[in-house]
């Protein structure tokens, strides 16, 4: 039995393995560089980014779920009525709370 080496394919299957490793090693470091390796681990999280900005996002985890939700401006109540930000509360140590429109 004679085997056939002038196959012109068989590189090419070898450039997808070494690519399909480059990518997969170029993820991984992605991860780790940006601190988020929580990811892949079993707790529920949520990350705010951009909080209080008109591009803020949120992700959240819950179990194998991921989710996302961007800011449009709008906000929605459990009616499905919407509205728009007009200001920010804060609550004192004292317990009272300080309205600052926009």
């Amino acid at each position: 039995m004679q085997v056939d080496d002038d196959d012109p394919l068989s590189v090419v299957v070898n450039l997808f393995d070494v690519a399909m490793v480059f990518a997969v090693s170029l993820m991984v470091a992605m991860v780790m560089h940006m601190n988020m390796s929580e990811i892949f681990g079993k707790e529920d999280f949520t990350i705010v980014k951009n909080p209080g900005q008109d591009n803020m996002e949120i992700i959240q985890k819950k179990g194998r779920e991921i989710e996302t939700y961007k800011a449009s401006g709008e906000t929605t109540d459990g009616m499905g009525q919407k509205g728009k930000r007009l200001g920010t509360a804060y609550q004192l140590e004292n317990g009272q709370i300080i309205y600052v429109p926009e």
